[in-house]
């Protein structure tokens, strides 16, 4: 069996060389920037996962592993037997795009959106007792940095209705902006 892509802590990686036990991966320098990798330490616990194929049933969340930023776990609160889990963005940037009941991708997991704090760059999660037991990322102690890949449609929604707004080259060219331009320009408010 061939170990072509592996997801390792939510980040899509090639293996370069494997054998029955054992496999290589190559980091580039973008990777290390953007993912917690460069923190891991020989014996850390990862969740493994190899890419899905195109031909098989998909009932989840489109996660592909190409992490946007970490966050840090700030607080962890038992509710039952789930797990309340605060998370504060590395970069605020991205917080545009992490809506209550949306989803989001730690370190490869997806999982839905609790809270959302914009001013303050943090969201929650919950973990049910079930996802506790089948990956890493309940182990995580507060202060940990967590891969953090966000929802890509978001992305792809922002950047063509950008272009229609603004007309900066994405999108068509600021569509929406000549419809407004030519409906003012008729009504005699240029």
């Amino acid at each position: 069996d061939r170990l072509d892509e592996i997801y390792n802590i939510g980040t899509c990686l090639t293996v370069t060389e494997f054998e029955k036990s054992w496999f290589k991966i190559g980091l580039a320098p973008e990777t290390l920037r953007r993912t917690n990798l460069g923190e891991l330490k020989v014996g850390d616990k990862v969740n493994l996962e190899r890419a899905v194929s195109a031909g098989i049933r998909f009932g989840g969340h489109f996660v592909q592993g190409h992490v946007d930023t970490t966050a840090t776990i700030t607080s962890k609160t038992p509710d039952g037997n789930s797990l309340y889990i605060k998370l504060t963005l590395t970069d605020p940037s991205y917080i545009k795009y992490i809506i209550p009941k949306g989803y989001i991708s730690i370190d490869g997991t997806s999982l839905t959106i609790i809270d959302v704090n914009d001013a303050e760059a943090w969201f929650t999660i919950m973990l049910v007792a079930y996802t506790q037991e089948h990956v890493i990322f309940p182990l995580k102690k507060i202060g940990d940095k967590v891969n953090i890949e966000v929802d890509m449609l978001g992305k792809y929604v922002e950047k063509i209705v950008s272009g229609m707004l603004k007309g900066d080259g994405d999108g068509a060219d600021g569509y929406l902006e000549n419809i407004v331009k030519k409906y003012m320009d008729s009504r005699g408010k240029t």
